[in-house]
């Protein structure tokens, strides 16, 4: 369901002005009804997932990079899945992926004004999110498997939310090993820790 909002306004002409200002979007996308004198309601609609492809494309023409983009919806457009492709992939990857993430929480910002739903966006670049996620996964079993045999715990470098979620999530099932983050910040880090019990 896209946004609503009541306005009151002295015509519907004012009403749909004072919604464009409001949603920040053109008037083509708003639908403007009256529901008694001076009482209107505004209503949004948009397609997120295009919205989303527009934005990234306005960056990447101002990168001047070649790309192609590609745009999976589940659930009725509550996750939107992007994925580019670009000559320039290691540029807006950037280190430690700081740059995509970046990207990914402007897109998220951007697509969440619109609506009043709970949405999950996710933006790859050039495959780097699938790669680091097979990569923790490793990881993640070969430190499980070292804590569990020697019952000492592990500390792995510091990591961002979504990196230690992976982390977790790959080892939350585990009888002998379990896993806490620690740290504050860009310190924060996972600790796989022993199951002193089993």
């Amino acid at each position: 369901m896209q946004k609503r909002i009541q306005i009151e306004a002295n015509s519907s002409e004012e009403a749909l002005n004072l919604a464009v200002e409001k949603f920040h979007v053109s008037s083509e996308h708003i639908f403007v009804n009256e529901i008694s004198e001076n009482s209107y309601e505004a209503l949004l609609d948009i397609s997120l997932a295009l919205e989303g492809k527009k934005y990234l494309e306005s960056i990447l023409q101002n990168f001047g990079v070649d790309y192609n983009i590609e745009v999976r919806t589940l659930n009725q457009e509550k996750e939107i899945h992007y994925a580019i492709d670009s000559s320039e992939n290691p540029l807006l990857i950037g280190v430690k992926g700081r740059t995509v993430d970046a990207l990914q929480t402007l897109l998220k910002n951007l697509l969440g004004a619109y609506t009043n739903e709970k949405l999950m966006v996710t933006l790859d670049i050039g495959n780097y999110k699938e790669n680091r996620k097979r990569q923790l996964e490793i990881l993640a079993t070969k430190i499980g498997k070292e804590v569990a045999s020697t019952k000492q715990p592990a500390k792995l470098k510091p990591m961002s939310a979504y990196e230690r979620l992976i982390i977790h999530e790959k080892l939350a099932d585990w009888r002998d090993v379990y896993t806490e983050s620690e740290g504050e910040g860009e310190e924060r880090a996972v600790v796989v820790k022993p199951r002193l019990d089993k």
